[in-house]
């Protein structure tokens, strides 16, 4: 005779079973409506960072300045993908607060040090950017790795970012919040809204309404204005309820470890 829990053990294993196989064909199609977004993104960030180099041959700083902001932009929107999907480009491309190459290192010497003597780290950063934009139209964009990269990244918005965030010496930190929701936002809509909304339309109501709340708080007038204590909250509370969305969309409880897929 079997024991009744393991048989209740047994069936709540085929239950989950039968969930992640009804959920993951949908997820899989709507994860492809994310990678238009990402090809803009990485492209945005890959133009600017080609103009950037044009302005710092021409030793044009303000010009520089600008092209930066452009490419940081556009890599800031891509952010839910880059540390899980290409942690290699990522360190690479926006190593901080250890910031030796990069967007941070030319941030230093264009916005502290107003010098425009960063032309190996420049070649470097387009080197990486094309060489990401390459990979992207033929990269397998599993759902489970894109909701742990959402999770990361609102996570990152309401905690570390929020105390100055990271592009302090050029002054865009808020600027890096919005964008970074932006993300959020879009990859959230394309991807999953959904598959939650028939599994569960009262939490996808809820997930939606704190994602135009986090949209509220970054577009705060600058950042000595922006609300970090609300800030904090309503990150958190994403977080816990995309974590919390994870089960009923078929998918593993999202991780805010970064892992190399």
């Amino acid at each position: 005779m079997i024991d009744l829990r393991v048989a209740a053990c047994l069936a709540l294993l085929v239950l989950g079973t039968g969930v992640r196989a009804t959920m993951a064909a949908p997820l899989d199609d709507a994860a492809e409506n994310y990678r238009p977004y990402m090809i803009e993104g990485i492209g945005q960030a890959l133009a600017g960072a080609r103009n950037l180099r044009e302005r710092i041959a021409a030793g044009d700083l303000a010009g520089a300045k600008k092209a930066w902001i452009s490419a940081r932009a556009g890599w800031e929107r891509s952010e839910v993908f880059t540390a899980g999907f290409v942690p290699e480009l990522d360190a690479e491309i926006d190593a901080w607060p250890n910031a030796n190459s990069g967007f941070h290192a030319i941030e230093a010497r264009l916005f502290g040090a107003g010098r425009t003597d960063v032309e190996s780290d420049t070649d470097a950063l387009v080197e990486h950017l094309d060489s990401l934009h390459g990979k992207l139209r033929n990269m397998a964009l599993p759902p489970q790795g894109l909701l742990d990269g959402i999770v990361r990244l609102a996570y990152e918005v309401g905690e570390s970012k929020a105390d100055g965030g990271e592009s302090r010496i050029s002054g865009t930190s808020l600027d890096d919040m919005r964008n970074n929701v932006a993300g959020i936002a879009f990859a959230y809509r394309a991807i999953f809204a959904t598959a939650l909304g028939n599994a569960d339309a009262k939490l996808a109501d809820a997930l939606a309404m704190r994602i135009e709340r986090l949209k509220v708080v970054v577009a705060a007038r600058d950042l000595p204005s922006l609300d970090i204590p609300e800030l904090r909250r309503v990150s958190e509370e994403l977080v816990i309820m995309l974590q919390g969305a994870s089960g009923k969309l078929g998918l593993q409880r999202a991780t805010l470890e970064a892992k190399s897929l």
